[in-house]
């Protein structure tokens, strides 16, 4: 595939991982996008994978022909970045590998070699002369790692962004921008959702920049309507709401405090408020965070299990504090058969987040939902409500 005449793809899609770095599920895979810049000194903008290795260097030899490339840009030394950077070094032995200070240590710490007499070291706001093509260098540390760089192509106006505006699934299995929203937001709040001042910096360095095309490490490449997608972005790095709906994240041991999470959903939708219901047991952790951030209001439902809260639930609020859980409403639904006490100790653990209001109404069930229960969700969704 090309961007253009000179800019082509050798990316590759990933369909036999399950857990992406080991935790988040990618039922429809993933992609380990990599650039050729052809011109006068050939460029390849990073490397992909080990898993994918011989498939990358088939996908080199198609668009290089007998041609060697002058330089390898290493915008993220990352495992599923690098892991290729090696093989492809021993078959081009006269390419440089350009990167910064940090690139080349981080290099030596996952590689055991950090290219010593064919390194390029640039800073922030360097240039790297290819021809009719010039790279400047955007340096984006803590998206999500210390050493990233973006690179900007002058002539064409592409922003090669690593790990930035990446999304899970693969091109093979998803349906380009279509569908970028939702995984792009998880992959985003899962992966770099900490660093939002890191990523607010980045943006203001990008907005001076005339930007065509974003060209990320992962998913489809942004060629159109680019200001929706630096809005999205803008969105979740300053903690805003997308919308002003209801996740109900429930964890239910055996089955009542779901069966509550579905009275609440309806009592909701009767008041034409947004709401979206997450087992966090079955639909995975890594969406419910996701669905946390574009919400407003979370209702946390979850047994109290072992004087303590259900483990489900503890695990989600942890990650949810992991990822500057902030600006947000919460309130909750709480079960115990003598002692319910779950309410209590999830609002200790969110108290320590940033700017997270507590709906003063709650609903308490005792094993399972009776007519008070629904009396109590009714005054908790007119709170919500406003």
């Amino acid at each position: 595939m090309s961007l253009s005449d000179a800019i082509k793809y050798v990316g590759v899609d990933d369909l036999e991982t399950d857990f992406f770095e080991g935790q988040y599920p990618i039922p429809d895979g993933i992609s380990y996008n990599s650039y050729v810049i052809m011109d006068d000194k050939i460029t390849i903008m990073d490397s992909v994978d080990a898993v994918k290795t011989e498939e990358w260097l088939k996908n080199l030899d198609a668009v290089l022909g007998d041609q060697k490339p002058e330089y390898l840009v290493i915008s993220h030394m990352e495992p599923d970045h690098s892991g290729s950077l090696l093989a492809v070094a021993h078959k081009y032995p006269d390419m440089k590998l350009v990167g910064n200070a940090k690139t080349f240590a981080f290099a030596k710490g996952l590689l055991d070699d950090d290219f010593a007499g064919r390194q390029i070291v640039v800073k922030e706001g360097d240039t790297l002369e290819l021809g009719s093509h010039t790279l400047q260098f955007v340096f984006a540390p803590m998206v999500h790692w210390p050493e990233v760089m973006f690179s900007y192509e002058q002539s064409e106006k592409i922003l090669f962004t690593a790990d930035g505006f990446g999304k899970f699934g693969a091109w093979s299995k998803t349906d380009g921008t279509k569908d970028w929203l939702d995984e792009a937001r998880r992959y985003y709040i899962n992966i770099v959702g900490k660093y939002g001042m890191q990523v607010n910096n980045v943006l203001k360095k990008a907005a001076a920049l005339e930007i065509q095309t974003i060209c990320p490490l992962h998913g489809p490449i942004l060629e159109e309507n680019l200001s929706y997608y630096l809005e999205r972005y803008q969105t979740w790095a300053s903690y805003t709401p997308e919308e002003k709906g209801v996740l109900i994240a429930v964890a239910s041991a055996h089955g009542n405090t779901h069966q509550a999470a579905l009275e609440m959903e309806k009592v909701l939708k009767e008041k034409n408020i947004p709401v979206h219901v997450c087992d966090l047991v079955r639909d995975g952790l890594s969406e419910a965070v996701g669905l946390a951030f574009k919400y407003e209001t979370c209702i946390f439902a979850a047994p109290t299990y072992d004087a303590g809260i259900f483990l489900p639930m503890l695990d989600f609020i942890q990650h949810l504090k992991s990822k500057n859980y902030q600006n947000r409403r919460a309130a909750f639904i709480e079960n115990g058969t003598w002692a319910p006490a779950s309410a209590k100790l999830m609002t200790e653990q969110l108290s320590t987040c940033k700017n997270v209001t507590f709906c003063e109404n709650k609903v308490s069930i005792r094993s399972s939902v009776k007519a008070n229960n629904l009396e109590e969700m009714k005054a908790l969704a007119e709170e919500i409500q406003g």
